[in-house]
């Protein structure tokens, strides 16, 4: 794997030495300087570049030309030459025109947030859909970067008709190849839409209410995904260890079978190329009849990872004011429960403390998905907020009607069930759907 960048023929590749930088503007994040450099330097790992250094600068107006000011320019460039680093990673987004000015003072490769997180999306996707996703996202922030770093092609070239006619330039002609490729990928992505949709309307059909776990990368997800459903989903310490969405059939206490869902983690600053390309993914949580939010509660910044969090699903129309239904009207907020993750990393006093704020709340469970602590009353809190619109219904079937007795096990919660008079009578807890579909299914 190799940092995109066409300024030379050499690749920066795995454990390329890399010093990792971050301008610290006045009240612009909610973290402190050492918190959003370890979190860059882990995203450096991700991909296996050797972090050599890292350093934060306070930079009262952001420079146009370089970001940071002139004397610390310096101070990065003479980093760069103490820890002989090949790459500086900014952790913030940078405009073509300051990536450019900074590869030139510091004599080195430069990549900035945004393209770091792309490199690790490009490396990690597994899906043809992912890498289609990837790929979008990555052309469209190239796009703009031509200028900077194809400037070896800006030069006229001729052409047969097909290619560009006379007089135009290379970075014109990439540029229309850019747009050309982008358009071909966005409706094969559509076409990804539309088969998820159809999948997604069948499960709607079933009264199957769908739960999505959502939370900051590295919170847990997939660890509590495996704990749940016995699968086997990348679950390791490293940010962004999934990206393609995955679903599994779960059983949970008065519902027979849920469909739980796995999503990419999000992250602070997530680029709005990736939040666009990766939409029709993260559309299993528009649809979803639960969110679950995993976040991880040993987190110095956990609160501040909460507000990035619902920030993304604000943006899609998931949280919040301004929610959205799947057909863009308005719509309530899909319901949300808090599942306080890692509960084995706190010390007694921190674990008690979080065990009682947890306490005062019925939207959290405070738990552990890796030594499991807590993932049973988990299951109950969803099985309670998914049933919370069931109601009793009295059931009359044939004292031989076992499927029907099943179909009820299957989708609610049977509370009792009786042979008298060469019938059977059930009392069951159904949602108004189920109910419904069951007095269809007699009347067949």
């Amino acid at each position: 794997m190799a940092i995109f960048n066409r300024d030379s023929d050499d690749e920066v590749a795995r454990g390329a030495r890399a010093v990792v930088v971050h301008a610290e503007t006045h009240g612009a994040d909610r973290r402190d300087s050492d918190a959003r450099l370890e979190e860059a330097r882990g995203l450096a790992l991700a991909i296996g570049i050797d972090v050599r250094a890292g350093h934060s600068f306070r930079v009262r107006d952001r420079k146009p030309a370089t970001l940071f000011g002139s004397g610390q320019v310096d101070q990065i460039a003479m980093l760069v030459r103490q820890e002989e680093a090949e790459l500086v990673i900014v952790d913030n987004a940078l405009s073509p025109v300051q990536q450019s000015n900074l590869e030139k003072a510091c004599e080195a490769k430069v990549i900035d947030r945004t393209g770091l997180i792309l490199e690790i999306f490009g490396e990690r996707a597994a899906t043809n859909e992912g890498r289609l996703q990837v790929e979008l996202a990555h052309l469209d922030y190239q796009a703009g970067r031509l200028v900077r770093s194809w400037t070896h092609l800006e030069r006229q070239r001729g052409g047969f008709g097909f290619l560009g006619g006379p007089g135009e330039t290379q970075i014109e002609a990439d540029r229309r190849m850019i747009r050309d490729r982008m358009a071909k990928i966005r409706k094969e992505l559509e076409q990804v839409t539309r088969t998820r949709g159809l999948h997604r309307a069948r499960r709607q059909k079933a009264p199957w209410p769908v739960i999505a776990l959502v939370g900051y990368t590295n919170a847990g997800k997939s660890t509590l995904f495996n704990r749940m459903t016995g699968a086997d989903v990348m679950a390791e310490d490293l940010l962004f260890a999934t990206l393609d969405p995955t679903m599994r059939q779960i059983a949970l206490p008065g519902l027979d079978k849920a469909i739980l869902s796995d999503t990419v983690g999000f992250v602070s600053d997530l680029p709005t190329q990736l939040i666009a390309a990766f939409r029709a993914t993260l559309e299993e949580v528009l649809s979803a009849d639960l969110i679950v939010h995993v976040r991880d509660i040993a987190h110095p910044d956990s609160e501040a990872q909460r507000d990035d969090v619902l920030d993304v699903l604000g943006a899609l129309g998931v949280a919040g004011e301004g929610a959205l239904s799947k057909d863009g009207e308005a719509n309530e907020p899909v319901p949300m429960i808090e599942a306080w993750n890692k509960l084995d990393l706190l010390d007694g006093e921190a674990a008690a403390l979080a065990q009682e704020s947890a306490a005062r709340r019925d939207d959290v469970v405070i738990l552990s998905a890796l030594t499991g602590e807590g993932v049973d009353a988990l299951q109950r809190a969803i099985s309670t907020r998914l049933t919370a619109g069931a109601r009793v219904h009295r059931l009359r079937l044939g004292a031989n009607d076992g499927a029907g007795l099943a179909w009820l096990h299957e989708h609610g919660e049977v509370l009792d069930a009786h042979v008298e008079d060469d019938a059977m009578l059930v009392e069951a807890r159904l949602s108004d759907a189920a109910a419904a579909k069951f007095l269809k299914r007699e009347r067949a």
